[in-house]
Formats: C-alpha cells, structure tokens, sequence
C-alpha cells in the first residue's frame, strides 16, 4: 500500500512540475512576443554561452572525429570496406554525435552556468527586488538567455560537426593511408544537405530545452547556496536525459520524412 502511495506521490509531484514549465513557457512566449528582448542582454549571452564555449566544444569535437575514425577503420578493414570510413565518419557526426554530444557538453558547460546564475538570484532575492524596481526578472533575465542560447548552440555544432570531420581526416589520411583527395570526396559526397537541416532541426529544439530547463530550474530554486548546486545539478541531469529522448523522437520523425 505504501509503494502506491509513492508512486501516486510521485505523480502528482510530476504532473505539478509538468504544469509549472508549460505556464513558465507560456509567459516566456507572450512575453517575448510582446515586447522581444533586449539586445545588449543578448549579446552578454552570446559571449557568455558561445564564444566561452568554443574551446571545449571543439577539442571534444576533434577527439570524437579521431575516435570514430579509429574504430571505424578497425571494424571496416574487417569486411575490407576500409575505404568507407569517411562517409561513416561524416554521416554520423553531422546526424547524430555532433548535436546530442555537442548538445550534452553545451548543457554542461553554459547550461550549468545559466541554472547558476538564476538560481544565485533567486535565492539572494535579486530577482524580486528586480520586480519591486518594476523591471520584469523574465523579460531581463530568462528571454535574453534563451535567444542567444538558440543563436549560438547550431553555430557551436557547426564547428563541432566541422572539427570531427577533420579528426576523421587525419585518422584516415596519415593512419589507415587513405589518400586524401578520395576521403574529402567521399565525405563531400556522404553528406546532403537533408542531413544537415536534419542535424540543425535537432540542434534547435536542443538549444529551446537546455535553455527552458535550467532557467527554469534556477528560477525555482530554493535553500541557500545549497539550493543552488541541487537545482544546478538538476537541470543538467535534466537537459541530458531530454536531450537524448528527443533524439530519438527526432531521428523517427526526420527518417520518417526525409529517409
């Protein structure tokens, strides 16, 4: 009897948080639409989020490409296919890896920093002072954040989908002896422009998650400085476990239509 009381618990718990991010989006949006955002606010964001995220982006982005390329080069040389590297190499970054790992590394990276910045807000009372000053804390804080978030993540995949390409390149060149003209003309001819807006479409709705989740979560944090770190760890546990379920989601829905 007391695990049903749990799990009733539970899902009350769920369907009220379920009702507080679908109002927290509703505002966000009327808001938005209302009076838009401010610039200077999204320009802080943008070299907050992007440009401080450019290094580890793409140095896991170059590891990622070297190590597909070396497995690939493994397994392939197995069947003797070894000169389709490239096009597994280009195609899976470009499909997959590039958006849900950039995504996952973002999330830690400016996610975590969001969630933080809100949360310590929060919790100090900065916020309500903000709403006492008669400054909206969503307009002035959340909206600009989740702009720039969707301005610079598809920008930081590019990059990463860019530099694994070339850790690819450089596996397959100078390791598996690929000469290098057939494997920049095989990875030009893998990748479709289908492939690409399929990649991007996914970024798109990854930079609207990770951005809503940990604003969200920083703007309902509670406890202190304590709070803080939960509600940050949350939201980033959050992103990664939304993100890779709607990957998948995604991935049906895009090969669905565009096979």
């Amino acid at each position: 009897m007391s695990f049903l009381i749990k799990i009733g618990g539970y899902l009350i718990e769920s369907l009220q948080q379920l009702g507080k991010i679908l109002f927290f989006i509703s505002e966000i949006l009327s808001k938005f639409l209302r009076n838009g955002t401010k610039l200077t606010e999204v320009m802080k964001q943008i070299y907050s989020q992007g440009v401080q995220s450019i290094g580890i982006i793409a140095l896991t982005s170059l590891a990622m490409g070297m190590v597909l390329a070396i497995q690939s080069v493994v397994i392939l040389s197995r069947f003797g296919a070894k000169e389709y590297v490239a096009q597994l190499v280009s195609l899976s970054l470009v499909r997959e890896l590039s958006p849900v790992l950039g995504s996952i590394i973002f999330a830690g990276k400016a996610g975590s920093k969001m969630a933080a910045e809100i949360s310590s807000m929060k919790v100090s009372e900065q916020l309500l002072a903000t709403r006492a000053m008669g400054v909206d804390p969503v307009e002035y804080f959340i909206i600009p954040r989740i702009v720039a978030c969707v301005i610079v993540l598809p920008i930081l995949i590019v990059i990463s989908e860019i530099l694994g390409v070339f850790g690819g390149f450089i596996i397959g060149v100078w390791d598996a002896n690929i000469p290098y003209g057939i494997y920049l003309h095989k990875t030009v001819i893998a990748i479709t422009l289908v492939d690409f807006i399929g990649g991007m479409i996914k970024t798109l709705f990854f930079a609207l998650i990770i951005s809503i989740i940990c604003c969200f979560e920083g703007y309902q944090a509670k406890g202190g400085s304590i709070g803080v770190g939960e509600y940050t760890t949350k939201s980033v546990a959050l992103c990664c476990i939304y993100v890779i379920s709607f990957n998948f989601i995604l991935t049906k829905i895009i090969l669905t239509f565009w096979g």
